[in-house]
């Protein structure tokens, strides 16, 4: 039998999920007004309870006038001053409502922490700027396309630290960045023929944190056709922001294809695919290439380009222990672009926490020829899909940084090149390692490329020493044979040993 406090529980989760219900008539036009209690567990609780409902996707209409926004008069809207969200000096983080309009229709509830008490943030377009958006009177209950993170550094001055904004789409970024690689909750069948899902925020729960602290925690109601979900951001800023990442995943169906630590980012071109020779600019890719530590203790690189067709690679690990992806440029000159500055664009790092069995790291290139579209994804594909009715968890830490926090020991890749080879049908590259390793004179005379290439055959190779500047290159010719695609391997060994992080790539025609 259910005892008393089994009951009350009950009734409380019941009341939660009545104050978030997708098919609660009172959502839109009756916001709760009270505060709730809120604990660790409310969200998941909420989401357990979600995933035994059919789902409902929230009412996305916008008043005409904010329902056909361009992208410009959109960034034109912004919160008022009193506006922002613990703006007071209370705490030294501050929230910024963001408005729904252009792409982002789907309203996300916002309730704030303070004391063990939720709120619900209620919308009030007299705390809004709407630039040049002409209202013929103003919207009510539209609710928020998502929240910006700010937070106040040495000098009192406000700092973007994180917008949750989109879908399960967020972004972070390490101090002197801008903004750049995208990071979300969950992916589901990403480049698959069936189409993809995408989740959503549903609402959030952010915590107040006093002057004192250095986090701040976002707690997040995740919902969509295939499965409901309670996750938790802690956010540390500091050289690099880090944020502790925790989900609790409940399935409405099997799910065979999940991305944990998904990241997307912008390749448009680079010198390893010349799709930019007629260009002023080097390169123009928020990333250079993704870098993996596997279970085994392997560092893999793979470079990255904008390809001529879709391109997937799996990389099949057990327990891996980072992966991520890599801005390596930080030479304006490795660009030239005084608007983009891709230089100052973060690396992604993912560290997972405890084990994440058997799966495999998964590269997605999509064809762009949009320079603002984000074509490159990257996510841990677990072996075992997730079962309907049955909870999933997960952990892992970003660095959204500079430098990610676990180096190789060995050199590292500094560049790709890419371009025609001696001979007809041929393809030339040219691969430089850097690092400590390759300092050594003697021992870099030793070293030999160690290539393999399957299908085709490697029909010239040349190894050029730097050891003055702690570099060697290799350049090779790749026959492929009449072969569409390619998988290429190289290391640099010396005395049966690698000098050099694995460089990995497919080349395609």
């Amino acid at each position: 039998m259910l005892k008393r406090r089994d009951l009350l529980q009950l009734a409380g989760t019941a009341a939660a999920f009545a104050a978030v219900s997708p098919v609660s008539s009172a959502l839109a036009d009756n916001p709760a007004a009270e505060p709730t209690p809120f604990s660790n567990s409310s969200v998941v609780d909420l989401a357990r309870v979600l995933s035994t409902k059919p789902f409902s996707a929230p009412n996305a209409e916008l008043p005409g006038p904010l329902a056909n926004l361009s992208q410009e008069a959109f960034a034109a809207i912004h919160a008022k001053p009193e506006g922002l969200i613990w703006a007071d000096n209370s705490s030294d983080f501050v929230i910024e409502p963001l408005h729904r309009g252009f792409v982002y229709t789907t309203p996300m509830m916002i309730y704030l922490v303070e004391d063990g008490q939720a709120r619900r943030l209620n919308y009030d377009a007299s705390k809004f700027i709407f630039g040049g958006v002409n209202l013929p009177s103003p919207p009510v209950n539209l609710d928020f396309s998502g929240f910006r993170v700010l937070r106040r550094d040495d000098h009192g001055a406000l700092k973007e630290l994180a917008v949750f904004q989109g879908a399960s789409f967020f972004r972070s970024l390490a101090p002197g960045q801008n903004f750049g690689v995208t990071a979300r909750g969950l992916s589901i069948r990403t480049g698959d023929a069936r189409g993809e899902e995408f989740p959503i925020f549903r609402a959030v729960w952010i915590e107040k944190a006093s002057v004192a602290a250095n986090a701040l925690t976002v707690n997040a109601l995740l919902d969509s056709d295939s499965v409901a979900g309670a996750y938790r951001f802690t956010l540390h800023p500091g050289d690099a922001t880090i944020i502790d990442v925790e989900c609790s995943l409940f399935p409405r169906a099997p799910i065979d294809l999940f991305g944990l630590a998904t990241m997307s980012a912008t390749c448009s071109f680079n010198p390893l695919d010349r799709r930019g020779d007629d260009d002023i600019r080097e390169s123009a890719e928020e990333l250079t290439g993704l870098q993996m530590l596997t279970g085994a203790g392997e560092w893999l690189w793979r470079p990255v380009a904008n390809r001529g067709n879709l391109q997937i690679s799996e990389f099949v690990d057990q327990n891996p222990k980072g992966f991520g992806f890599l801005q390596r440029n930080r030479d304006f000159d490795d660009f030239y672009d005084l608007a983009q500055r891709w230089e100052l664009r973060p690396s992604l790092w993912i560290e997972p926490i405890g084990d994440w069995g058997s799966g495999s790291v998964e590269l997605v290139e999509i064809p762009s020829d949009n320079e603002t579209a984000q074509n490159m994804i990257a996510f841990w594909r677990s072996k075992t899909p997730l079962a309907k009715g049955q909870q999933a968890d997960f952990a892992y830490r970003q660095f959204w940084c500079w430098t990610p926090p676990s180096q190789p020991s060995v050199a590292t890749t500094a560049g790709t090149r890419g371009g025609r080879g001696a001979a007809a049908k041929q393809r030339r590259f040219l691969v430089e390692f850097r690092g400590d390793t390759l300092a050594d004179a003697a021992r870099l005379a030793d070293a030999k490329p160690n290539i393999s290439v399957f299908p085709g055959k490697v029909v010239a190779q040349r190894v050029y020493r730097a050891p003055e500047s702690k570099s060697c290159y290799v350049q090779f010719d790749l026959d492929p044979g009449g072969e569409a695609a390619v998988e290429i391997r190289l290391t640099l060994d010396a005395q049966g040993a690698p000098l050099t992080e694995t460089w990995l790539y497919r080349w395609t025609q």
